[in-house]
This record gives C-alpha cells, structure tokens and sequence, in this order.
C-alpha cells in the first residue's frame, strides 16, 4: 500500500500487542467479589434452576440416581427441596471413568485434568472453554484476595499436567496481570535461586512444601526475611495448622493464604482466605455449599460443623451437584471486614477419609501437627505410623531441631516424654514417639506424605 512503511506497520503491531494485553488484564472483573449477601443468594437460586435440569437431561448417570431416588428436576420449587437430590460421590466418577460424566460432545471439551488415583482409578474431569474462562477468573480472584497485583512476581511451584494446580495457578496469576515464573513442583536449591534473582513477591506452592521451603533456605545460607522479597504465599492442595502458618510467615515475612479446591470442582479456586484470615471465602456465584451430617446425609443448619457438600452453579461440560467432598468444616454468611459478603468456610478441620480410628478413637494427623509445631525443640518434618498387634498403635517419627541435634548434652528422653504427654492430652490415647536427625525422613515436593497406616485392611 502506498505510503504505509514498514515502520508504520510496526508501529500498528505494538499498539494491537499493548490493547491485547490490556483486554486480557482487564477480563478480570472484581465486582462479582463484591456481590451483597442478598445479591448472591438470589443469583444462587436462579443458576440453580438452570442447572438442575441441564445435569439431568445431559448426563445419564445423573438422570439415573434421579430417578431410583424417584426425583424431578420441577420438584425443586424452593431452595429447601434441593436437599432431595442425591449426592454425588467419588465412587461416581470411578464407576464413571473416563468419560462418563461429560454433559457436553467432545468436540466441546478443550482439556481434562485428572487427580492422581493413588487410591483407585483417577478421577477425570473435563473443560469447554467457558468453563476454562470461569476458572481462571476464580483463580484470579485468590491472587487478588492475597493482595496479588499486576505489579507481582509470582512463582508457580505446583506441578504442571494433569494435576490442577500448576496451571489453575498459572493462569490465575497471568489474569490478574502478574509476571509469572513457572518454575513447577521440586528442584528445591533452584527454586530459591529463582526467589533471590528474580525477586519474587509471592509464591504459590503446598504448604508442606513451604515449610520445608523454610529450612531449606537456611540449609542453603539464605535469611529468608532479609535475601527475598516474597510479600504473600497461597498454599493449598492439603490440611495444614496454624502452627505451620506461623512458621512460614515468621521465616519469610509474608501472608501466608490458606486456598480450597479440588480436581472435581475445577480445581484449587473454590475458595481462598483473605488478608483478614478469617475463613476462606467461597464463591457463592459459581458454588452452592452446605453441610451436612456426614454419617446421616442430613443438612444441616448455617454455622454448624459438618461435611461440606458443593454444587457447581454453571459449570458445562460436568455439572456435578451435591458433592460429597468429605472436608469437615462449618459455613458462615456474614460480611468480612474486607467487605466481601460470599459464604465463608471456617478452616477445615480435616477430611474424614483422613481421619484414623485409633482404637475407637477419631485422630485427625493435624491435630498432631499441632503439637509437633509448637514444640521449637522439633523440626518440621514428621510421619505418623499406624500398626496394629492385638490393638491399634499409633507411633509418630519427628526430627529434632538443627540446634538441639548438634547439643550433645541435651536430654532427648525429657523431649520424648514431654511431647508423649501433650498428645495424649489433645488425642486421649498414648502414642509413642521417636525423636530422628535432622534431614533423615523423606521430603516431598507436593503433597506431604505424613500417614503410614500399617494395619490389615
């Protein structure tokens, strides 16, 4: 074209680049954060009765449990009859596998993630685009709650695949416009170079992990507070203590954010604290939550301790309604003093498939955990064996403290007994313990391996 240059050209190609930039930026909306309690509540209700159906006409396993339990989606005429549709469990995506559950063609499905099946075949779920855009923009909602700019660093240590977490975090933080370093799960010597030269502001990572992330660090030379500039961390994937909270903002200096999700609900993006820490706020627009008596299946009131149950509210290519996520937990609808009125779940105490019956006796491992933390003696790193001759035993393995391991006069059998007597005073029944040198149980770079159950099953 006459007088159009190449330099003209290139002029236009930059200003397309920032404007792109800039709508994808942008396509993070933060007023859905801000919905008013009754605001929410009313959109719940109505993506409710759009849901129902949809998951009942498309997907033929929901249809049948409808209809052995002799329901129709018109039969839900208030919010109090939703209680009659029947739960949705894991076994159902097992009796499902691979393909089962998709309400939509293939064709629709732009990606699947799987969770890990170390307990059976893997639980596959899948994803149109919308459903793929719905999701970013949850996961941006928990960088935005952690106080996450587009002005941040983030490195991403999930691992990337068919797990969730590593690209719900990665594309949650490029929604929110930060500067993301994909540096995925384990090479951990690396992964604090990548801190200290990139100057990381925020990490994304297990919890399990950032506590060993905190001794490593020291093993390494670094002082975390003075050498890194890492301002908040989101941790999920796993349960973990306050005890373990405390350790790792004291060792960094950042905000240590608890995160909620799961493979069959998206992914991590259900829900994420925010810098008030005082429960995590779940996305009333995109999930309907309750709780419920995990041994009857009854609902329960607001604000009680129960299993959380969650239904997607728009989700295509899987609707899954009334999901058992065995998660013990309570719900409370109030407005946070950061002024976001969505339902917020309570930390979670624990999963009930975590929890072991010792002897009659309900143990949740974090319970555990927070004895072990906040006993500056101990190390970080810790497991619990289960066996089981005539009675059950419940035997914990726990290293000793850098410092208390190189004091040659220090009594380690007071240390045993004292921690003995603390469990027992949290747990009610005697476990034994056994103090071991620094570095000598196994690290991971994801979830935490803590639970050796021994027993016959």
């Amino acid at each position: 074209m006459r007088g159009f240059s190449r330099k003209n050209y290139t002029i236009i190609l930059y200003i397309e680049s920032v404007i792109t930039a800039k709508k994808v930026m942008f396509l993070f909306d933060k007023k859905n954060q801000m919905l008013k309690t009754e605001e929410i509540k009313k959109l719940q209700w109505q993506r409710l009765k759009k849901i129902i159906p949809y998951a009942y006409k498309n997907v033929p396993d929901i249809m049948k449990k409808f209809n052995e339990a002799n329901v129709k989606p018109e039969d839900v005429k208030k919010i109090e009859d939703f209680a009659k549709i029947p739960f949705t469990t894991k076994d159902d995506f097992a009796a499902n596998y691979p393909f089962g559950l998709m309400a939509v063609s293939r064709d629709k499905v732009v990606r699947i993630h799987a969770s890990s099946g170390t307990t059976g075949k893997s639980k596959v779920v899948y994803y149109t685009q919308k459903d793929v855009d719905t999701w970013t923009d949850l996961m941006a909602r928990l960088y935005d709650c952690a106080g996450v700019t587009n002005k941040d660093i983030v490195q991403n240590m999930y691992g990337y695949g068919l797990f969730t977490g590593g690209l719900g975090f990665h594309y949650g933080a490029e929604r929110i416009g930060a500067m993301v370093v994909p540096a995925a799960a384990g090479n951990t010597k690396r992964q604090l170079t990548l801190m200290k030269d990139f100057g990381t502001t925020a990490i994304a990572c297990t919890p399990s992990y950032a506590v060993y992330l905190c001794e490593a660090a020291r093993v390494e030379g670094y002082n975390p507070k003075e050498d890194f500039k890492v301002k908040a961390g989101l941790f999920g994937a796993e349960p973990w203590s306050e005890e373990a909270r405390t350790k790792i903002q004291d060792t960094f200096g950042l905000k240590a954010i608890d995160c909620y999700g799961m493979s069959e609900l998206y992914g991590p993006g259900v829900a994420a604290e925010c810098q008030e820490q005082n429960g995590l706020h779940a996305w009333g627009d995109q999930f309907y939550l309750e709780t419920i008596n995990p041994d009857t299946g009854e609902v329960l009131e607001p604000g009680k301790e129960g299993e959380l149950v969650v239904t997607m509210l728009t989700r295509e290519a899987m609707p899954i309604l009334r999901y058992r996520t065995r998660d013990l937990s309570r719900v409370v609808w109030e407005e946070c003093g950061c002024g976001r009125c969505h339902p917020r779940i309570m930390r979670i105490k624990g999963r009930s498939d975590d929890m072991l019956i010792i002897g009659g006796v309900n143990v949740f491992p974090s319970q555990i955990e927070h004895v072990l933390m906040q006993t500056p003696e101990l190390g970080d790193q810790y497991q619990i064996i289960v066996t089981h001759d005539k009675l059950d035993k419940l035997h914990v393995q726990v290293e000793i403290a850098p410092d208390i391991a190189a004091n040659k006069y220090f009594d380690l059998k007071k240390l045993v007994e004292k921690v003995e007597r603390d469990l027992l005073s949290i747990l009610s029944i005697h476990t034994t313990v056994e103090l071991v040198q620094p570095g000598t149980l196994p690290r991971s770079d994801g979830k935490a391996k803590r639970i050796i159950d021994k027993r016959k099953k």
